[in-house]
């Protein structure tokens, strides 16, 4: 069983979204629910709802799903589109402000599955 959720434009960068990501790379169901829990930062909050919506995808696909037997299979973040703002600066200048945002790919993957997946049938 094999389940992927998306979130587009995120507010935050995608550099801060991957320190999170590469925590809960490879790692089981529900130790990476664990981690994002006791994480302190922002976006781990919004990769959690994201796990969360990955498993439901996962439990609407195949109807009961063992999420014990999950892991993280695959998980990214894309830069997502910049909005620009501008601050007034010194002797009439103005400078940019960037407010970036990520687009993030969550995959989770049952363990018997991945198992059988490089074999043909």
């Amino acid at each position: 069983m094999e389940a992927t959720a998306r979130v587009r434009n995120l507010r935050g960068s995608a550099r801060k979204a991957r320190l999170i990501l590469d925590l809960i790379r490879g790692k089981s169901v529900p130790e990476a629910q664990r981690i994002l829990l006791f994480s302190k930062k922002s976006v781990a909050a919004d990769v959690g709802k994201l796990l969360n919506s990955a498993i439901a995808n996962a439990t609407m696909k195949e109807g009961k799903v063992d999420i014990d037997n999950m892991f993280v299979d695959k998980v990214f973040a894309d830069d997502g589109p910049i909005m620009k703002r501008f601050r007034p600066r010194a002797q009439g200048r103005a400078t940019v402000i960037r407010r970036r945002t990520c687009h993030i790919t969550l995959h989770i993957l049952d363990k018997e599955e991945e198992a059988t997946l490089g074999t043909k049938s």
